[in-house]
């Protein structure tokens, strides 16, 4: 089995995905979109990461993944979008990705919603429960799917498309080194937010490990 996972920038990979994947015996390929281009094909799995950008950005690439992942998840390849990835899974299934009320730095509340409840993978989460996020759009619930989970700034955190196709709007997949290159890299967001770098390490660290076991159950729900 082999997963295909498209970045935006390099200090946004895959992360405990990666560690998951391995643990499950799933070839991993990573490919940086904006430098190499897209792949042939979206393998068995495909994962889309975050970045800056937007998906309304002009570039020319950002409409060519867009279709990428539309013909996927026609085709019923199982997809994980986060957060920029999860816009682009939006935007292709033809809802409108736009900047929310706020952005959404380091550790926020979220809840899982009624649908969510019944979902083999958010069924099993807490019914309220803190994810690690950065961003500052989102988008409402793509027709065809039904959302996971909701936070008081973006009504949309998760969807599902179909049974395999889901799109995050946070990171389960963040580990320390990912989020330090993104304090790094995007250290104007954090002051956006209100936060320090100090106050945001502070709260996220101790919570990665529970964040890293849902991520494994995400995935292991995927490649079933």
């Amino acid at each position: 089995m082999r997963a295909v996972c498209l970045q935006h920038v390099p200090f946004e990979g895959p992360g405990a995905f990666a560690a998951s994947l391995k643990r499950h015996d799933v070839e991993l390929r990573q490919v940086l979109v904006p430098r190499e281009g897209l792949p042939d094909e979206p393998g068995d799995l495909l994962i889309v990461m975050g970045g800056p950008m937007s998906v309304n950005d002009p570039d020319p690439w950002i409409a060519e993944e867009t279709a990428f992942i539309q013909r996927a998840m026609q085709a019923g390849v199982p997809t994980l979008g986060v957060c920029l990835g999860s816009q682009f899974m939006a935007k292709a299934l033809g809802a409108t990705v736009q900047p929310g009320r706020g952005v959404e730095i380091g550790m926020t509340a979220i809840h899982v919603t009624d649908e969510g409840r019944k979902d083999p993978v958010f069924g099993t989460l807490p019914t309220s429960l803190e994810v690690f996020q950065w961003h500052g759009e989102g988008y409402g619930c793509p027709p065809g799917s039904v959302t996971l989970a909701a936070s008081d700034l973006f009504p949309v955190q998760a969807f599902r498309y179909g049974d395999r196709a889901y799109g995050l709007l946070f990171h389960l997949e963040m580990d320390q080194p990912g989020m330090e290159a993104l304090c790094r890299e995007c250290a104007g967001d954090v002051a956006r937010a209100r936060q320090t770098i100090d106050e945001l390490r502070h709260r996220a660290v101790p919570a990665l490990p529970q964040l890293h076991q849902w991520a494994d159950r995400l995935i292991a729900h995927l490649i079933r």
